[in-house]
């Protein structure tokens, strides 16, 4: 399957973490979604995502191979690539961006939000 996805993603702690690239990050404590797309084989995407041991390739696989991050819930389906960045932007008006976060592939602000009102987000039909 071809899609799109978003990572529900809880930080226990405060935490300082060197993503690669972008540096060091500091995420506060807090619920965050992070957009990302795999237009081919999604759910080996998700389940690579979802494994604590890998290879840090993406900006994400620094924060959740962080001992204080766990995702918490998975939401995906299928679609196009603009799509990824269709749900970003929708985020990008509720929540609060990291910066240039998982986005260097587009014009995003971010791919990756720290969640203001996880009760009345909605993304794409799915309440998180």
């Amino acid at each position: 399957m071809n899609g799109i996805y978003v990572l529900v993603i809880s930080v226990r702690d405060n935490i300082i973490i060197n993503v690669g690239a972008l540096g060091s990050v500091r995420f506060e404590k807090g619920l965050y979604a992070y957009v990302g797309s795999a237009q081919n084989n999604l759910e080996k995407r998700i389940k690579r995502h979802l494994d604590r041991v890998k290879k840090k390739f993406w900006h994400i696989d620094y924060l959740i191979g962080n001992r204080s991050v766990k995702v918490v819930r998975v939401f995906y389906k299928e679609a196009k690539k603009f799509e990824e960045c269709k749900i970003a932007r929708k985020l990008s008006k509720n929540s609060v961006p990291v910066l240039n976060f998982g986005c260097s592939d587009c014009d995003c602000v971010s791919h990756l939000f720290m969640l203001i009102d996880a009760d009345s987000l909605l993304i794409n039909g799915y309440n998180i």
